[in-house]
C-alpha cells in the first residue's frame, strides 16, 4: 500500500504533465478575434448557457443585444433581472419576437413577418462595431420554419466586426450552422420531469 507521501507525489507529477498540456494550448492560442458558437440539441440548458455569458459579458461592461425568436409571450426570470441592471453601466438590448411558439400561432406568414422584423434588429447589431455579443436564441427554428433566409443570415454572421461574438441556439441545428461555428456544443437529454408529468417551474424552466 502506498504511503501519504507517494501518493502526494504520484499526483504531483500527473499535475506537473497536465500543466504541460494546458500551458502548450494556451500558448498556441494566439489569434484574437469574436467567434459564432452554438448551442443545439434536445437537452435543457441552450438559452440559460447563452444568458450566462450575457451576464459575463456585462459584467465587463461589453455591449449586448440579444434576438428571440419564438419566445416572447412568457415571462422571463433572467430578463426580468438583466433589464433591471442600469443601462450605462451594463449597454443591453432585448429583442423578442412577442408571439407564442409557432404550433400556438399556426399562422406562417403572421410568424415570417414578425421573425423578419426582429432579424432586421439583429442584422442592426451584426453591423455595428460597438455590439461585442449578439446572441440569436432560438434562430434554428427561424430558419428551419425558412421564416429567414439561411444564405442572408450565414452571410450577415461571417461579415460581422471581427471582434464581435455570436451565440446561436436552438434544436435541429443543421449542418451548415455547425460549419459556421467555431465552438459547437450539444445538449443531450437524458431524462427530463416534463417527460414524467412535472409541469415547467416558475425560476427554474422560465
Amino acid at each position: 500500500m502506498s504511503t501519504p507521501e507517494e501518493k502526494a507525489e504520484r499526483h504531483k507529477k500527473r499535475m506537473q504533465a497536465r500543466k504541460k498540456i494546458v500551458d502548450a494550448g494556451v500558448a498556441k492560442a494566439l489569434e484574437e478575434r469574436g467567434i459564432v458558437v452554438l448551442y443545439t440539441g434536445d437537452g435543457k440548458g441552450k438559452t440559460t448557457a447563452a444568458v450566462g455569458t450575457v451576464a459575463r459579458a456585462l459584467g465587463y461592461g461589453y455591449s449586448v443585444v440579444v434576438a428571440q425568436f419564438i419566445k416572447g409571450v412568457w415571462e422571463c426570470g433572467e430578463k426580468n433581472l438583466l433589464m433591471q441592471l442600469p443601462r450605462e453601466r451594463f449597454p443591453l438590448q432585448w429583442h423578442e419576437m412577442g408571439t407564442d411558439f409557432t404550433w400556438e400561432t399556426q399562422d406562417l406568414e403572421a410568424d415570417k413577418a414578425v421573425a423578419r422584423a426582429l432579424w432586421d434588429k439583429a442584422l442592426a447589431a451584426l453591423r455595428d462595431e460597438s455590439v461585442y455579443l449578439v446572441v440569436l436564441d432560438e434562430l434554428t427554428y427561424a430558419l428551419n420554419y425558412h421564416w429567414l433566409d439561411k444564405v442572408e443570415v450565414v452571410k450577415a454572421i461571417q461579415q460581422r466586426p471581427p471582434q464581435q461574438t455570436v451565440i446561436i441556439t436552438g434544436r435541429g441545428a443543421k449542418q451548415y450552422l455547425k460549419d459556421l461555428a467555431d465552438t459547437v456544443s450539444e445538449m443531450r437529454a437524458l431524462k427530463h420531469a416534463f417527460n414524467d408529468g412535472v409541469a415547467a417551474r416558475k425560476g427554474i424552466e422560465w
